[in-house]
């Protein structure tokens, strides 16, 4: 295979030709994929609250985790003001692509140079800093984080794109195990939290049930990469990977209860709203299905069927999400019809968060946009200069989102 000098790959791209390449192009890394290409300064580089039932209110106003709840539906639990106003900012040489989550007085941090950081929420002051290797030699290659960190009791989990699962302690910033458990492939979704059991997706096709000492408990197996977060409801995990298949499991036996074949490769995660379940597609369709029965009870195309690889906000209303179209769309829950369309001047992979009657996003247009939720006007923008594929963080009353570039910025907003 022959590669020829170019810009650096934008990651979420890297991602999507990873999933659709062909059998050769699977087994190169982001590593090394990145490494064939001249990579320049200014180029683009590229999971639910999982909450004890013992939560303190402090932690259900918080976002410890890729979507903000179980069930994925990306609704903050928190306020936020009318006109959120730059609070820190840290860059990190890579950028970020991956969530943030929030819990308490601390931001956790997963950046694409291989460190997750704890930082102070009120300050950006780094509390402690975690690499994904052992070895302090920062020439060294470190396997950077893109999945969204899970906050649980005093452990923040967190899986780098060589497979391995890190449990940290949120206190000292060491490792809790004494060594990470491995996947045989990247892990780029958020872990999932059940009865004491962390669940967790890897690109080397299985969902693992692992104890919370890291101990492999069972393990279920796809036919190709699972990309997303898995989402948790009542004792159901909701699945979506490379091998187009929507599994639902049984948490209780890890057995398979229902598996719906959506016709496509299926990057974004689910989100779940009582008895439905929304995702998107790589071919640009969002559909919405009953998860007991498979009934299919809608689908979604915008005027240009293009990729959805961010993951949907499920209000009660409505389920919003962005796409390779460079819109973001509004979509009545209940019938699958258009209710409003806001059009950005690049492809958004960001996954969008709603806090109140908001909805925030970034684009590849190196914007961060509000908008109404009963209009989709544009109440509120920030202009950060780089693109923003990495998903929306609102917790504590505050959003943080990081900027996908070298030398990127993670920026929070009060």
């Amino acid at each position: 295979m022959l590669w020829r000098a170019g810009p650096p790959l934008p990651n979420m791209l890297v991602e999507a030709f990873l999933c659709k390449g062909d059998s050769v192009m699977r087994h190169f890394d982001r590593r090394t994929i990145l490494s064939s290409f001249c990579i320049g300064a200014a180029g683009f580089l590229i999971p639910e609250i999982a909450l004890c039932h013992d939560v303190t209110s402090s932690v259900l106003e918080g976002w410890p985790s890729f979507r903000g709840t179980p069930d994925q539906r990306g609704v903050a639990q928190t306020t936020l003001s009318a006109r959120p106003e730059l609070l820190w900012e840290l860059k990190s040489k890579d950028g970020w692509v991956g969530t943030c989550a929030i819990a308490g007085d601390f931001v956790y941090a997963p950046a694409l140079e291989g460190y997750l950081y704890c930082l102070e929420r009120r300050t950006g002051n780094v509390v402690w800093k975690c690499r994904s290797i052992n070895s302090r030699d920062e020439n060294e290659f470190a396997p950077g984080f893109k999945a969204a960190p899970l906050v649980v009791g005093n452990t923040v989990y967190a899986g780098d794109e060589d497979g391995f699962l890190h449990a940290i302690d949120i206190e000292s910033g060491e490792h809790r195990w004494s060594s990470p458990f491995e996947t045989g492939a990247e892990i780029a979704g958020g872990v999932g939290y059940w009865n004491d059991q962390l669940i967790l997706a890897s690109h080397d096709s299985f969902l693992y049930f692992l104890s919370l000492d890291g101990k492999e408990i069972d393990r279920f197996q796809t036919r190709d990469r699972i990309n997303c977060s898995p989402a948790i409801v009542d004792h159901f995990t909701f699945v979506s990977g490379c091998d187009s298949q929507l599994r639902v499991i049984d948490l209780r036996n890890r057995e398979e209860v229902l598996a719906v074949d959506m016709n496509d490769y299926l990057i974004a995660s689910p989100a779940v709203v009582g008895d439905s379940l929304y995702v998107g597609s790589h071919s640009g369709v969002m559909t919405a299905l009953n998860w007991k029965t498979g009934e299919v009870l809608w689908r979604y195309e915008g005027d240009r069927q293009l990729s959805i690889h961010a993951s949907a906000v499920a209000t009660n209303d409505l389920i919003l999400v962005g796409s390779h179209d460079k819109v973001m769309h509004a979509i009545d829950r209940k019938t699958g019809r258009s209710r409003w369309k806001f059009p950005t001047n690049a492809r958004i992979d960001c996954s969008a968060a709603v806090v109140d009657s908001r909805v925030f996003f970034g684009a590849g247009d190196g914007n961060i946009y509000g908008l109404s939720l009963d209009d989709g006007k544009e109440i509120w923008k920030y202009h950060a200069g780089h693109p923003i594929s990495a998903g929306m963080a609102i917790g504590e009353k505050c959003m943080v989102v990081g900027e996908d570039a070298g030398n990127g910025r993670l920026l929070c907003f009060e």
